[in-house]
């Protein structure tokens, strides 16, 4: 399993939930050193998100890749689409064909009049538009996809009582936690049920 953006609030409990449910997990950082050594660990860093050859490199040998990238934090921003195009042609090259990638509720079809994409909309805007322009690549792919939408994220510890459904109804006060949002990525890499899907996630 290859994790992108490993190192991020959602990244790194993907990491030690995947580690601990006996998967080898290769995390791709932005610096080297971000993970103490561990076993079944191995750290790739990728600083460069146009750098194809050496994200190829990486996941070589990977039978899935998750990515929990995030975007910058202010102002426009384009990381989320354009790492995932990158990572698009990285895995062609590799042979891996599954790819499980967080988004967001509020983008595309699930942008409507409701309280939640309001307040996402004036929130967090800019990356949801990175967000809108990642998904059409990763669904024009040929890759064996997940794109997860989840309402906001919170750093709240795991309960493992969260809800997962296509429909799920996301309202103002929803929310899930990273370290069960990161579960259920996990969970979902090794069971598939939700391939060429849209799940939402919520407490």
């Amino acid at each position: 399993m290859a994790v992108l953006e490993a190192t991020g609030a959602t990244g790194r409990h993907v990491v030690a939930g995947a580690l601990r449910s006996g998967h080898r997990v290769v995390a791709v950082v932005r610096r080297a050193g971000s993970f103490a050594a561990t076993a079944g660990l191995r750290e790739v860093v990728w600083a460069d998100i146009a750098d194809e050859p050496t994200l190829t490199v990486a996941l070589n040998g990977a039978g899935v890749v998750i990515s929990t990238l995030g975007g910058a934090g202010k102002g426009p921003t384009t990381v989320c689409t354009d790492a995932v195009r990158t990572a698009i042609r990285a895995m062609a090259t590799a042979r891996v064909t599954r790819l499980i990638a967080v988004s967001a509720h509020g983008v595309l079809e699930t942008h409507d009049r409701s309280l939640y994409s309001m307040a996402a909309r004036s929130g967090v805007g800019e990356r949801m538009k990175d967000k809108e322009t990642m998904e059409p690549l990763i669904v024009g792919s040929s890759l064996d996809w997940t794109i997860v939408r989840p309402p906001r994220l919170r750093n709240t510890p795991a309960t493992g009582t969260y809800r997962v459904g296509e429909d799920l109804p996301i309202k103002l006060w929803h929310f899930i936690g990273r370290e069960d949002l990161a579960t259920f990525l996990v969970r979902e890499a090794d069971e598939d049920r939700y391939t060429h899907r849209y799940p939402r996630i919520r407490r």
